[in-house]
């Protein structure tokens, strides 16, 4: 018997990777009125549900999906999460 987990996997770059994302929004928030905000960093959200006998197989599928596809392991961290499906 399989059983749904709701899945957040959230991706960002590595400490030491430029992100030229971040520094464009950095570097235009004081012109639209927003000041004292540094250290802007962008990266991605997915949120998904996955079918899995248990959590522990749910975690291998998704981690996997993350090195194969989701995220590039060599500039990007991936935080996953899990839950059951309500």
């Amino acid at each position: 018997m399989s059983t749904a987990f709701d899945v957040a996997v959230e991706v960002s770059l590595r400490d030491g990777i430029a992100d030229p994302e971040g520094l464009t929004i950095e570097r235009a928030l004081p012109a639209l009125g927003f000041s004292g905000v540094s250290g802007v960093r962008v990266g991605k959200s997915l949120r998904f549900v996955v079918e899995a006998s248990d959590e522990d197989e749910a975690r291998t599928q998704v981690e996997a999906m993350c090195l194969r596809f989701l995220a590039n392991p060599v500039i990007e961290d991936v935080d996953i999460s899990l839950s059951p499906a309500l």
